[in-house]
């Protein structure tokens, strides 16, 4: 019976926290919408198959997510350069939500970005983390984040060029 409930409590936690590790992946991947449910995927079955310790986790989404990131630099390292990138990311399964053409164009730019980097924008800007969590997230000193974050960011602004402008007037 007590496998059963833990069976429960983390379909339970799947079911809740998916959607917003799937966004996270995504913007993790560079919008590569199916290496991004692959990634979601591998870290829900990690954090199933030790569900004892992560149910006993202060912050299970921090355990999952730090899971999550941890498994995309992992495969990231190992990959190196079997994968090319495309002209054009995949349909949005959000529909129509703000303007596609600069979602597009961020998109585009982050998947430009070294994995690292991208890691350190996505947890301190999209997931709204602090220096010191990303920093143990990541398993990097703060003010390597810190810096990571600074010369992301300005890559970042290079790469969107004009298109920044309108990123930030929405």
């Amino acid at each position: 019976m007590a496998g059963d409930t833990r069976f429960e409590e983390f379909q339970e936690f799947a079911r809740t926290r998916s959607a917003r590790l799937f966004r996270t992946a995504l913007l993790l991947t560079g919008g590569d919408w199916h290496q991004a449910e692959d990634l979601v995927q591998t870290a829900l079955g990690k954090a199933f198959a030790s569900w004892g310790r992560v149910r006993r986790a202060d912050r299970q989404d921090a355990y999952v997510r730090k899971v999550l990131v941890r498994i995309h630099l992992s495969q990231r390292r190992l990959r190196r350069s079997s994968e090319q990138p495309v002209q054009t990311v995949p349909d949005s399964a959000y529909g129509d939500r703000g303007d596609p053409e600069l979602r597009v164009a961020l998109l585009s730019a982050l998947a430009q970005l070294p994995p690292k980097d991208r890691a350190v924008l996505v947890l301190r800007y999209w997931e709204d983390r602090s220096v010191e969590q990303t920093a143990a997230e990541l398993g990097l000193q703060a003010g390597t984040v810190r810096n990571r974050s600074m010369s992301a960011l300005a890559r970042l602004r290079e790469l969107l060029g004009d298109e920044r402008e309108s990123l930030t007037t929405v």
